[in-house]
């Protein structure tokens, strides 16, 4: 496991109305919204449920969150911002724009492992919350008034930090946000199929089967 510093998850303001960081109601929000996501599903959750869960009135969710959407853009750009994090320090100081490009792809491909960071924050849910959730988030009618107004930067700059590595790797490669855009939701679906669709995957005991599939897929294509 990666051993972290202590850092600061920044998220854009445009997607909550307070920083649920800035106070323990705000975090108390975050980690019994995860939770109950996990277990309904996001078409099941309501503030109402949440409210009931935090022991506070649904009102005391509105002043962090004017909807569940925004509660779901937050919680989709805390997981991106985090993942961005894991990257960067697994890739810091390698030189060798290859092993970057392979340690960013376990990076993004492994199951999560959790730490002592943001103990508020259960990260194995978290990802399973995304897999199955996160789309809804960006497939909305108003996809692009919120994406004028910066509200999915933080998975931008996920993909731009990837992409920036496969350019280094390979600058001639024309197509990097493609790619890595295409690999971030194929890793997800992997995961999923594997957990539950297993005969839609191939996931060998005793080996990191998305993360290497990923490697050889990528490398492949930008070698080409």
């Amino acid at each position: 496991m990666l051993d972290f510093p202590k850092i600061q998850i920044s998220i854009n303001d445009v997607v909550f109305l307070k920083n649920p960081e800035s106070s323990k109601l705000g975090k108390k929000i975050l980690q019994e919204s995860i939770d109950l996501i996990y277990k309904l599903g996001f078409d099941g959750f309501t503030f109402g449920k949440l409210a009931k869960q935090i022991g506070s009135p649904e009102a005391s969710i509105y002043r962090y969150f004017e909807s569940k959407h925004k509660l779901l853009l937050y919680l989709s750009s805390w997981y991106w911002t985090w993942l961005e994090y894991k990257v960067v320090f697994a890739t810091v100081n390698v030189q060798d724009a290859k092993e970057q490009l392979a340690r960013a792809i376990e990076v993004i491909s492994n199951p999560i492992d959790e730490d002592d960071e943001f103990s508020h924050i259960n990260k194995n849910k978290l990802h399973q919350l995304v897999i199955c959730e996160a789309s809804k988030s960006y497939l909305p009618q108003k996809v692009d008034k919120e994406n004028r107004e910066g509200a999915f930067q933080d998975f931008k700059h996920l993909v731009a930090r990837i992409s920036g590595i496969i350019r280094n790797y390979n600058p001639s490669y024309k197509y990097p946000e493609m790619l890595v855009s295409t690999v971030l939701e194929g890793t997800h679906l992997q995961h999923f199929f594997a957990k539950h669709l297993p005969s839609l995957t191939n996931n060998y005991e005793g080996e990191n089967s998305i993360a290497l599939f990923y490697t050889n897929l990528i490398l492949k294509s930008i070698d080409e």
